[in-house]
């Protein structure tokens, strides 16, 4: 991949630069529970407003279906931004994202300035990229810069096709700072290479387990979809979660595994409960048994005591470690020891240690160890599309060096 502009590469002084940032952040009650989005697009923001350019900021959040929704908009980020910056953030509250509230306040901009527009999916083309939107975009701005990794996986209206209609475009410190770390980690990382994969389903994650084959030391399987690999293996799984389809293809990737001389981890023992809890956080009974016989009539939940320790000397040893999906049900308590254990291997050890966004994220920030990885990515899937080596669309249309 070409190497891209860095917003510290163009003129801003006295410019109008749009930002795409990832404000999709979680609402209740209109009240924001997670700001990591909003403080991970400070950087970008704060060296936009120091070095005296006029910021436009825009963003998407969640999944409006039919046009203009009040629940999504993006007023409370704008608030809770102001705050942040210590400075007004002007909020241009028109449902057609660029209308006439928006052009009045990008008007009547100095150097410095703040505005943010609204949610860019009020615009249904937003997602089909569609040129009459881009172009609206990118009638704001004379440069563009992309900081929202977590939806540079989409090719959308403000992610990709604004860059088309602007004099230069260029990654954000955010973007630059995933691409680094995920990057490094995938291309040239120090070894021993640990990968950790979990989460529910193998379908999920089999072209990132093909792309690491080639790649890692020690790939370490737990979660949901560590059950088909089980049953590829000839174990019998019980109820526990199962993909049958994709059972012949785990036990290919085992074979795989074998001639590349990359050791897989699986589960050597589980926690299993008669049922899924419900709600997800109820009290649940469970008792631990070998990956060998887990009951007809049960289902494994998370990774027992012994997987736990396996896993943790894996870790241990490692250089670079990238972690993507849980190792059980971590909403619950009771199922969530598996996930705490490799969280915790992962905060002791001196490895670069890499979590690769979403369920992961979440749950190493809600465990309280956050502070003690070297890099949480903001993106899910776009850091599992990055691990599969793929080309993200939002990278690939910045400005080239």
């Amino acid at each position: 991949m070409a190497a891209k502009k860095s917003v510290e590469d163009l003129k801003v002084r006295g410019r109008r630069v749009l930002v795409r940032c990832d404000f999709n952040v979680p609402l209740k009650d209109g009240v924001i529970t997670d700001e990591n989005r909003i403080v991970a697009a400070l950087p970008t923001i704060k060296y936009l407003i120091e070095n005296g350019a006029k910021v436009i900021l825009c963003s998407h959040l969640g999944k409006p279906k039919n046009g203009p929704e009040a629940k999504f908009s993006l007023a409370p980020v704008a608030a809770r931004l102001s705050e942040k910056l210590g400075k007004p953030v002007v909020f241009a509250a028109d449902d057609e994202v660029v209308g006439p509230k928006a052009r009045a306040a990008v008007a009547e901009m100095k150097d410095g300035d703040v505005v943010l527009l609204e949610n860019t999916r009020f615009r249904a083309e937003e997602t089909k990229n569609g040129e009459a939107f881009s172009k609206d975009l990118a009638s704001l701005a004379d440069l563009f810069v992309n900081d929202a990794f977590g939806a540079a996986h989409r090719a959308h209206c403000s992610t990709v096709g604004v860059a088309s209609y602007v004099e230069e475009s260029a990654n954000g410190f955010l973007m630059a700072k995933e691409i680094k770390f995920l990057g490094d980690a995938v291309n040239s990382p120090v070894r021993p290479f640990v990968t950790i994969l979990g989460g529910a389903k193998v379908a999920d994650k089999l072209a990132v387990i093909e792309n690491l084959l080639n790649k890692a030391d020690t790939l370490i399987i737990g979660g949901g979809m560590s059950y088909t690999f089980l049953k590829a293996k000839g174990l019998e799984v019980g109820t526990s979660l199962l993909d049958p389809e994709k059972v012949d293809y785990c036990a290919k990737m085992l074979k795989t595994a074998e001639e590349k001389g990359v050791k897989i981890l699986l589960p050597v023992d589980c926690v299993v409960a008669k049922d899924f809890p419900d709600p997800i956080d109820a009290e649940i009974e469970t008792k631990v048994v070998p990956a060998t016989a887990i009951p007809a009539d049960m289902m494994s939940l998370d990774i027992g005591p012994e997987t736990a320790k396996l896993y943790a000397d894996a870790v241990k040893g490692a250089k670079t470690v990238v972690w993507n999906g849980p190792m059980g049900v971590f909403e619950n308590p009771i199922l969530a020891k598996g996930t705490i254990a490799v969280a915790k291997a992962l905060a002791e050890t001196d490895a670069t240690t890499i979590i690769g966004g979403g369920d992961s994220a979440a749950a190493v920030n809600t465990l309280g160890f956050g502070d003690k990885m070297s890099h949480i990515s903001t993106g899910g899937g776009a850091s599992l599309e990055y691990l599969e080596g793929k080309a993200l669309p939002g990278i690939e249309a910045m400005t080239d060096k």
